[in-house]
C-alpha cells in the first residue's frame, strides 16, 4: 500500500497477495494496536549495542492536511514546511552506534497534548527512563535540538550518569565570568583563540550553583554557527564536538526515509 503511487486501497493490495482477502487486511488495520512496544519488540535483538553509543531525540510531524478527521492530528508547527500544518506528531528516539556507522529507531511517542496533557519534553523523559530502568540498552550520550534543551532535561541527563550534547539558542542567559558579571545573551560573548579551539565553562541561568557546562562554538556553514553545550567538562576540541554533533543528523536521514516511505512530508 505504501509503495503504490496510484490505488491505496486494501482491495488492490489483496489482489497483489496470495491468500490474503481484502477482508483480513481490513481487520487488521482496524484492530491492531502499532505500540512502541511492538517495535521494540522487532528491533532489540538486531541492535548492536555500544557502552559510547549515542541516544538521539527529535520530532517530525507527518502531513495529514486532508485527512482532519484523524484522532491524533492536530494544527502544529512543521519545521519543514516553515509554519502550521495539520498533522501526526512524532517524537522519535534512535540508538547510534557510531563505531559501526549504524542506528536503530528503539522508541517512539505521539505527541497528543489535547489527550494525555503531555509535552514533548515529557515524552523524551520518559523514553529515556524506559531505556535506563526498562530495557537496559547501554549508551554514553544524548544527542538533541534546541528545543529540547530546557534546564530539566539536561539536569536529568546529568543526574541519570549520562552526557548531553545539544545546541542552545542565541539569546540563552550564561555567565563565563564566575559570578563577576551579569548574565548575558550567548550571542554576547568573547571568544578568545583559545576559547574558541577548546570551549569555555559556564554557568546557565537557572541552574544549579554547582552545575556548569561546557560551551563550544561551532561554524556549522558560512553563514550559520551552533553554540553546543555539554556536561563533558573534560572535553577541550571543538573538532571532536562538531564531530559528535554530526551524528545527530542520523535521524534526520530517519526522517527523510519516513517521508519517501509514506509519501508524505515530514519535518
Amino acid at each position: 500500500m505504501l509503495s503504490s503511487q496510484i490505488n491505496y486501497t486494501v482491495t488492490n493490495l489483496a489482489e497483489h497477495l496470495e491468500h490474503i482477502s481484502h477482508d483480513k487486511i481490513n481487520r487488521y488495520l482496524k484492530n491492531e494496536r502499532l505500540t512502541p512496544r511492538l517495535l521494540w519488540d522487532n528491533v532489540k535483538n538486531i541492535i548492536q549495542v555500544s557502552h559510547s553509543a549515542y541516544l538521539v531525540f527529535d520530532d517530525t510531524v507527518i502531513d495529514k492536511r486532508y485527512a482532519t478527521e484523524i484522532e491524533t492530528s492536530k494544527r502544529q508547527y512543521s519545521g519543514n514546511q516553515h509554519g502550521v500544518i495539520q498533522g501526526i506528531g512524532l517524537v522519535n528516539c534512535i540508538y547510534v552506534n557510531h563505531e559501526i556507522g549504524k542506528f536503530w529507531v528503539v522508541d517512539y511517542r505521539i505527541f497528543d497534548p489535547d489527550t494525555d496533557g503531555k509535552s514533548k519534553i515529557d515524552h523524551v523523559t520518559e523514553m529515556l527512563q524506559n531505556l535506563v530502568y526498562h530495557k537496559d540498552l547501554p549508551f554514553q550520550s544524548v544527542l538533541m535540538d534546541s528545543w529540547y534543551a530546557t534546564n530539566k532535561l539536561m539536569l536529568y541527563i546529568d543526574d541519570l550518569g549520562k552526557y548531553y550534547y545539544c545546541p542552545l539558542k542565541r539569546n540563552r542567559l550564561v555567565d563565563d565570568t564566575v559570578g563577576q558579571k551579569d548574565y548575558q545573551r550567548i550571542e554576547l560573548l568573547s571568544w578568545d583563540k583559545q576559547e574558541l579551539k577548546s570551549g569555555k565553562i559556564v554557568k546557565i541561568k537557572k541552574f544549579p550553583q554547582a552545575k556548569k557546562v561546557k560551551l563550544f562554538r561551532v561554524t556549522v556553514s558560512t553563514d550559520r554557527t551552533d553554540f553546543i553545550a555539554t556536561n563533558d567538562l573534560s572535553l577541550d576540541s571543538t573538532d571532536v564536538v562538531q564531530k559528535v554533533c554530526k551524528v545527530r543528523w542520523k535521524i534526520e536521514e530517519f526522517h527523510r526515509e519516513l517521508k519517501q516511505l509514506t509519501g508524505i512530508e515530514s519535518s
